[in-house]
């Protein structure tokens, strides 16, 4: 999964970004169950940035609703 930069969400449309989102969220719930069921995940900084780029997606879309 791609990490992006706050201006390439902004580049997306409404469709792109909720696909995305949907993505994002599904791979930060299996990364948290490989946390929680006792094993190391493969790259430890990857939860934080998964959940980095999920705050930058609704930032986008809070930006667009007003």
């Amino acid at each position: 999964m791609v990490i992006f930069k706050a201006s390439e969400i902004r580049n997306m449309n409404d469709g792109e970004i909720a696909e995305e989102l949907i993505k994002l969220e599904l791979d930060q719930i299996r990364e948290r169950g490989i946390v929680t069921a006792g094993g190391a995940p493969e790259k430890p900084g990857r939860l934080r940035d998964i959940r980095r780029t999920i705050a930058r997606i609704k930032t986008v879309q809070t930006e667009r609703k007003k």
